[in-house]
């Protein structure tokens, strides 16, 4: 089991601690320097709010020193512009896994079903297609690995270490929970686990990737940052 003893708390500042207010300006003014395109990631579908997407680049260029970076969960390519943008000015690589069939909320009837990516012929949802188009647009296609396929299935046999894991994938505590306990003990030492979608007030959003995030806060194995909007930060001790 990945879970122990507490590091720190929401109200404390770690020794040491990457800062939010500090980075979150770095990575706005790298994002100029390095030629992000805005109106790419504006018009990218996705739930991933702007300040968050700094900080993930920010955090990833840090990480990607280190060695390859990993997110579940990329829906149409939102978060890997600002990860897989970071891998690129390293040379490393961004592995994205996603089975891309929508995740619990996303299917018809549900509240985040978006009826533009519902393809008929299958009559499931395909967010491939409109993720390979943001890969090319963001010039990532040789930065970044698409891997199809449920987070666990490719953690079978995984035995590369990774600088940075980013958890956005079904947001059922199942899925949350399947997803940390595969992947969290493949980041290395000074890696990066990154959780979103993060509510302490139920009434604000899903609770399954809070809990799953204050096991990881509660486990020995993290030093926990400041959160950015709803991303949760984790350093690997």
């Amino acid at each position: 089991m990945l879970f122990s003893n507490t590091s720190c708390t929401d109200s404390q500042a770690c020794e040491g601690s990457w800062n939010k207010e500090s980075a979150c300006k770095i990575g706005k003014s790298m994002a100029v320097q390095k030629g992000f395109e805005h109106r790419l990631i504006k018009d990218v579908k996705g739930f991933l709010l702007e300040e968050e997407g700094r900080c993930l680049y920010e955090i990833a260029a840090e990480a990607s020193n280190m060695g390859p970076c990993l997110e579940i969960g990329c829906y149409c390519g939102k978060s890997t512009i600002y990860l897989g943008t970071a891998c690129r000015e390293n040379n490393s690589i961004l592995f994205s896994i996603d089975h891309h069939r929508g995740s619990e909320e996303q299917q018809p009837g549900e509240e985040y079903f978006d009826p533009e990516l519902f393809d008929p012929q299958t009559s499931r949802v395909d967010t491939f297609k409109e993720f390979g188009k943001t890969l090319e647009k963001a010039g990532l296609e040789d930065t970044v690995v698409p891997i199809v396929c449920r987070s666990h299935v490719a953690a079978r046999l995984w035995a590369t270490p990774l600088s940075l894991v980013f958890i956005d994938g079904g947001h059922s505590y199942e899925a949350v929970y399947r997803d940390y306990n595969c992947w969290a003990g493949h980041i290395m030492q000074d890696g990066y686990l990154l959780i979103h979608d993060i509510f302490e007030d139920p009434e604000e959003g899903g609770q399954a990737p809070y809990h799953v995030y204050k096991l990881a806060v509660t486990s020995s194995l993290f030093r926990e940052f400041p959160m950015i909007k709803t991303l949760g930060v984790l350093k690997r001790l």
